[in-house]
């Protein structure tokens, strides 16, 4: 037989449209362990935490650099109004007539002879030759008043600059360990929060995973009701035909399998939702359909209340942040401090080159500086008030934090023990169930039962196979809440694996 070309491309776009969606696919099998290793690898939320905590460990990183000297390169050019100078014309023209006097008028004696040879005969010079050798000291030394330059120029009023700078704190009165430790309390806060994002998306695993095996049990458990109905209302079918069961009996049946095939059919409806918020929780992009292997659980026994509450105090990272935060108050509170005292600093300077710059100026300088606040109107004191109010507030951040945790360790606690208790029922109660089921369907095969309670009996078991289903499931939950707030998310999985877990055969 030929297909049309019709035929074959909607065929084609059929199988396009499968692949797409999904259709046809097997799903991947994944374990809770598996599916947790995933989570944090490939998780978004994580993958935001690992950079912040990068970004504050180079921050710590750049505090640390505030020990060591800093040195800059520092250059420009610069244009004055006019050039700097010092003027002493004044001064020339009061020694010009002073030399000019004496040089052609004054009359000197006592000069000593400079000459050796004649030295020892003639230790003065006479008058006459005292007072011609002075004059022509005072002449020459006009000459040289008249041709000097008074007008002294400092700075020229264009000029460049290349420099190198130097500046090195050796005291700040605490500041910069303050800094220093403020840094390294952030990068280890922003640590304990990667591990509280760690532990927050394990318990959203927790609730994802495990609520689609619930929701796959329940398909289960609704398929089985599903056939049961549909066997049913094929028996009830015969013996309406032999005349044992009346007319409403059969159209009854009938009414319990179009129930069960709703029920059955919303049961996967919200498989296929959970796997979907399943696959947001895994940011696994490769694959479309999850199919969990891992059991629904719960422990016979389990520590005390009071282990949860002592291990809370050590590992809970909700409350070491909250710690973080006392201790960074206190921190804040010696930096502010560290202003009451002084801050000295070794500073220095070197002229690499420059253009025209003063030649009074040196070429290197070095030094050391102070610089101590000793008034700023009340405005020191009131900051270092301010971070003591910080540190009460921590103070009491942590013991309701600390509370808050206690009561949620209690809470979580007993709603464990109330669902181990009722797991214990919830299994009698679906062997009861069964063994009901069983008595009524034989019943009505006998003519001795009608078609609603058999439907009733098949319901009753669904209702406590499903009870129990929720029961683990919300046991699950309520564990993973526990260490969470215990501390101990990480050990999740080895609680799955503990000698005492029950799993959902």
């Amino acid at each position: 037989m030929r297909i049309s070309p019709s035929i074959q491309l909607i065929g084609l776009l059929a199988l396009l449209f499968s692949s797409k969606l999904g259709f046809g696919k097997e799903p991947q099998k994944i374990t809770f362990e598996e599916a947790l290793q995933i989570t944090l690898q490939n998780n978004f939320q994580m993958k935001q935490a690992d950079h912040h905590l990068l970004q504050m460990e180079q921050e710590m990183k750049a505090a640390h650099g505030l020990h060591f000297p800093k040195i800059s390169l520092n250059a420009g050019y610069n244009l004055m109004e006019d050039r700097l100078h010092f003027d002493l014309t004044p001064v020339q023209d009061a020694l010009i007539p002073l030399y000019q006097a004496l040089g052609n008028y004054g009359v000197f004696s006592g000069v000593p002879n400079p000459d050796p040879a004649t030295k020892g005969l003639m230790p003065i010079l006479p008058d006459n030759i005292s007072t011609q050798a002075v004059r022509q000291k005072m002449l020459d030394g006009l000459n040289q008043v008249k041709s000097a330059g008074w007008d002294l120029t400092i700075q020229e009023k264009q000029f460049g600059t290349l420099s190198a700078g130097f500046l090195w704190p050796v005291f700040t009165g605490g500041k910069i360990n303050a800094a220093n430790k403020a840094a390294k309390i952030k990068y280890e806060a922003v640590g304990l929060e990667n591990i509280q994002k760690s532990y927050e998306l394990t318990n959203e695993l927790v609730e994802r995973y495990f609520g689609m095996v619930l929701a796959g049990e329940a398909i289960n458990v609704r398929k089985d009701v599903k056939s049961i109905m549909e066997k049913h209302y094929h028996d009830a079918g015969k013996l309406h035909e032999q005349g044992q069961i009346a007319q409403v009996e059969l159209l009854n049946s009938k009414l319990n399998l179009a129930d069960s095939e709703r029920e059955y059919q919303k049961s996967v409806r919200q498989n296929e939702i959970l796997n979907e918020a399943l696959l947001n929780t895994l940011a696994e992009k490769d694959i479309s359909l999850m199919q969990p292997i891992s059991s629904l659980f719960y422990l016979d026994s389990l520590e005390t209340l009071e282990y949860f509450y002592q291990t809370a105090l050590q590992k809970s990272p909700l409350l070491a942040q909250v710690n973080k935060k006392r201790e960074l108050a206190g921190e804040g509170y010696k930096a502010e401090k560290s202003g009451t005292f002084p801050s000295i600093a070794i500073t220095g300077m070197y002229d690499i080159a420059n253009k025209d710059l003063s030649p009074f100026l040196p070429t290197y300088m070095v030094g050391i500086g102070l610089k101590w606040n000793l008034f700023e109107g009340q405005s020191q004191s009131r900051r270092i008030k301010a971070m003591d109010y910080q540190k009460l507030q921590a103070d009491d951040y942590y013991q309701k934090a600390s509370s808050d945790i206690h009561s949620a360790i209690n809470k979580y606690y007993q709603e464990l023990c109330m669902y181990r208790e009722q797991l214990k029922m919830l299994n009698t109660s679906v062997e009861l169930a069964n063994e009901y089921f069983r008595v009524r369907n034989k019943a009505f095969s006998e003519g001795m039962a009608t078609s609603s309670q058999v439907a009733d009996a098949s319901l009753f078991l669904a209702k406590s196979r499903i009870d129990r289903l929720q029961a683990m499931f919300g046991y699950d939950v309520s564990l993973s809440k526990l260490l969470y707030y215990a501390g101990l998310t990480d050990e999740f999985v080895d609680y799955m694996k503990r000698a005492e877990v029950v799993v959902l055969e």
